[in-house]
């Protein structure tokens, strides 16, 4: 996997939202990513994981162009993805996807599944009538649905059956790289499992590259190549996903897996430092290292500097100043 190409180098990405009250002042800022690097090489599965509010969903929207970052670079295919014209943006679009976390909003209620599946051959290929149906028929069956679901609505679906379809419509493009987000949120254990390995069984008969998006642990264990871990709009620790889950380096990293109850030890949620929310973007800026308020090793130091990412001996990427002090 280290030998494949790198398909998407992302370089410093930031996104900033600002908040207005009344008469358009601005109340604040919040940071939701702030220099964010990472590189996903062709073939291989990345987890990106972190607490609610860490911006793990804000940087799969920068990807695909819901939101501009405010800094940053994205190379996709070793070409930029901002400031794209509409009609490269479209280009781009067939090959870089995005599976929302709920399947059922992004699906038009007033169409059948067969239209929902056709519509994007009809806006970013040039197939006939008779080459689209054939086509969808045939992405229906990779997804391990019959054809009679073509002339379903998508509220006669289930969940599992809802995110089938999502994801059939999104390889009909034939895409190199999909970002899913939070793809089994919500879902029966069994058909979480079902899903999962659905992914598996379409990465390898597509050759498809994954961005996965969880605050599911147990699920990016399975699942995924390597991790990023995400506080407060920054990766803290990135690596193989066993090196990560094994022998976590970062405090934070260690604290989201001590949560993870596991059998032997059923309702234990140990954590590393003091309690607490993840804290707004506008609230570590400038501030130090924004985990050490909860953090039991901190250091002076961690008050003043933001401690950014190093590789370690071990190959992984890890931003404490604890684990750098020698």
């Amino acid at each position: 996997m280290t030998d494949n190409p790198v398909i998407l180098d992302v370089a410093g990405l930031a996104k900033h939202f600002t908040l207005r009250g009344p008469f358009g002042r601005v109340r604040r800022v919040v940071r939701a990513i702030d220099g964010v690097s990472f590189q996903v090489r062709r073939g291989e599965t990345l987890g990106i994981v972190g607490e609610s509010g860490s911006g793990k969903s804000t940087i799969g929207k920068c990807l695909v162009g819901i939101h501009e970052p405010d800094a940053g670079d994205l190379l996709f295919n070793d070409s930029s993805l901002l400031g794209l014209a509409r009609r490269d943006r479209r280009r781009v679009a067939r090959q870089l996807q995005y599976v929302y976390q709920d399947p059922g909003a992004s699906l038009d209620p007033r169409w059948k599944v067969g239209r929902l599946l056709e519509e994007p051959l009809v806006i970013h290929a040039d197939h006939g009538a008779a080459e689209r149906r054939e086509l969808v028929r045939a992405i229906l069956g990779a997804v391990k649905l019959p054809d009679a679901f073509l002339d379903r609505y998508p509220h006669e679906l289930s969940g599992g059956q809802q995110r089938r379809v999502g994801l059939a419509r999104i390889l009909t493009l034939n895409p190199s790289l999909i970002i899913l987000d939070e793809p089994t949120s919500g879902l029966d254990v069994s058909v979480q499992a079902a899903v999962i390995n659905l992914f598996k069984e379409m990465k390898a008969a597509f050759d498809l590259t994954y961005i996965f998006i969880s605050h599911d642990l147990s699920v990016v264990r399975i699942l995924c190549d390597r991790v990023a871990v995400m506080y407060a709009g920054r990766i803290v620790e990135i690596g193989d996903v066993e090196q990560v889950f094994e022998d976590p380096r970062h405090p934070y990293t260690r604290m989201l897996l001590n949560a993870v109850p596991r059998i032997g030890r059923p309702g234990a949620r140990r954590e590393i430092g003091g309690a607490g929310d993840i804290p707004a973007g506008e609230e570590v800026a400038g501030a130090g290292c924004p985990f050490q308020p909860r953090c039991a090793e901190r250091l002076p130091r961690c008050a003043v500097d933001e401690p950014l990412p190093e590789n370690l001996a071990d190959g992984r990427g890890v931003a404490c100043h604890a684990v750098a002090a020698p």
